[in-house]
């Protein structure tokens, strides 16, 4: 009895120390390998399981086979414009991309292997700033106001046909609210949830619990007032905590009021790091996995990373890309002016 009592205590002061020396690992640097270079700027990537799409200016597009470690890349041209795409997304069977200016021309993988146009807007005002899809047959994709609205469509078919919502079932823009192609994060997704985030003389957070079926609007405190400010990224991590990042990219060493949080679903939002790094961000995405604790930030300035949602941050690499998407909990791939590359975190 004695002996087995010695055991269980020799056994339980062991784990207690094992806890007790266990400490949180956080990212202490990341390693960038470029994986495509050329003369193009890529703002929208989209993760195919472990494949990553792209679509960028000058018409390009393409798509990396993350085992082969090949690229395959094409041109889309409509007549004689070479469109320039800043909004990606995908289902299960299909790859979209989603032009800014007018015409805005949106393209779906084709039954033939090439891209089809299955919507286009013309208008002078018509710019279109990102895409996602709820599911395989539920999709969205948000631009400016052409009329005092927002301007957002939706498919219900697997993206074969979109529509675009009225004006009349939507909050109505302010003046000079906008939105920035800047990262293709103007949208975040959690089931049925959907958020919207606006940006220039107003950034506000446009929210729709049922698929974009209804809509309100919610003030944010990120700054905003000219044409070039407001949050250009946001991300959710479950249906109550998002975040916000931004700044002014005419600006991009500032960092006042350009990061906030959310814990209510984007109700009320709380300025972060105030004053403090990272300035001018134009992604933001949390590391997958972590609680919603942990977030990297990209932009022309660098790689910024949060161990504390949002309220330190430190500045990991001077690399500039324009936007990210994460793998899993320790890779990304990154996109900027002339290249993609594939981060690795390191704790």
């Amino acid at each position: 009895m004695k002996l087995f009592y010695l055991i269980s205590l020799l056994l339980i002061i062991s784990c207690n120390s094992k806890e007790k020396k266990s400490t949180p690992s956080f990212f202490t640097s990341v390693e960038v390998e470029t994986i495509l270079e050329d003369s193009i700027s890529v703002r929208a990537i989209e993760l195919m399981g472990n494949n990553i799409a792209f679509a960028a200016n000058n018409g390009m597009y393409g798509m990396y086979d993350s085992q082969k470690k090949i690229w395959k890349t094409n041109i889309q041209r409509y007549d004689t414009l070479a469109p320039e795409f800043r909004a990606v997304s995908s289902t299960n069977s299909d790859f979209f991309m989603l032009s800014v200016g007018n015409p805005a021309l949106l393209y779906k993988t084709g039954d033939s292997g090439s891209m089809e146009l299955v919507y286009k807007e013309e208008n002078e005002k018509v710019f279109y700033d990102s895409m996602a899809f709820w599911n395989d047959s539920e999709g969205i994709a948000m631009g400016d106001p052409v009329d005092n609205c927002l301007s957002i469509i939706l498919t219900r078919d697997g993206g074969k046909t979109w529509s675009k919502i009225s004006c009349e079932n939507l909050p109505a823009s302010a003046e000079g609210e906008a939105a920035f192609a800047a990262s293709n994060s103007n949208i975040a997704i959690q089931g049925n949830k959907t958020w919207i985030l606006s940006g220039g003389m107003r950034s506000r957070i446009f929210f729709s619990p049922d698929k974009g079926e209804t809509w309100e609007v919610f003030e944010t405190p990120i700054i905003q007032g000219t044409a070039t400010q407001g949050g250009y990224s946001l991300d959710f991590y479950d249906e109550n905590k998002g975040f916000i990042i931004g700044g002014d990219y005419t600006k991009p060493d500032e960092n006042l009021a350009n990061k906030a949080v959310t814990e209510d679903g984007g109700k009320t939002w709380k300025l972060v790091a105030i004053g403090q790094e990272p300035d001018y961000k134009s992604s933001v995405r949390y590391v997958p996995g972590k609680n919603g604790e942990e977030l990297v930030a990209v932009g022309s300035t660098g790689i910024s990373y949060s161990k504390d949602t949002g309220k330190s941050w430190n500045n990991l690499s001077s690399d500039g890309f324009y936007t990210i998407r994460f793998v899993n909990d320790s890779t990304a791939y990154a996109a900027g002016k002339n290249r993609i590359a594939k981060l690795k975190f390191r704790k």
